[in-house]
């Protein structure tokens, strides 16, 4: 009987021990995922860059960083003076070549699901662009 009673309490507390260490896992688990998630929310500071008739465009002062190519990737958005279902605020991230001024977007978005990331994007001159001049312009004074 006694030995009875001492089995029960060893599987019992055995599964309080394995209670006890799956919520910790789960926990960790969970801890993990918020830890990661607010990572990929890292707020920006919108730089605000020239305007045209058509709209704004901004340039995001953290998001810069150097290429091993010594161009410079930034987060950039377009806001349209107008907005509707077919013009709305457009993210591009820009590959920037400070010394000759040409760039390309490597990524064009309106929201994080629908994007197009393209590396091997070709670089293009401005023409005339007042928008990505600036951008350029802005983003080439900080960065050098």
């Amino acid at each position: 009987m006694l030995e009875n009673i001492i089995t029960q309490l060893k599987n019992k507390f055995s599964s309080i021990h394995d209670l006890i260490i799956s919520f910790w896992v789960i926990f960790i688990i969970f801890s993990f995922f918020i830890a990661l998630n607010q990572s990929y929310a890292l707020s920006h500071e919108w730089v605000g860059g020239p305007i045209s008739e058509y709209g704004e465009q901004l340039w995001d002062r953290k998001s810069i960083k150097r290429n091993k190519d010594g161009s410079v990737r930034v987060l950039s958005k377009f806001i349209p003076k107008t907005k509707s279902e077919i013009t709305q605020d457009i993210l591009y991230t820009m590959d920037i070549n400070c010394f000759e001024k040409s760039f390309r977007d490597v990524d064009v978005f309106i929201d994080e699901q629908n994007s197009h990331f393209n590396n091997l994007a070709d670089w293009q001159e401005p023409n005339g662009d007042q928008l990505i001049l600036g951008v350029i312009g802005q983003v080439c004074r900080v960065e050098n």
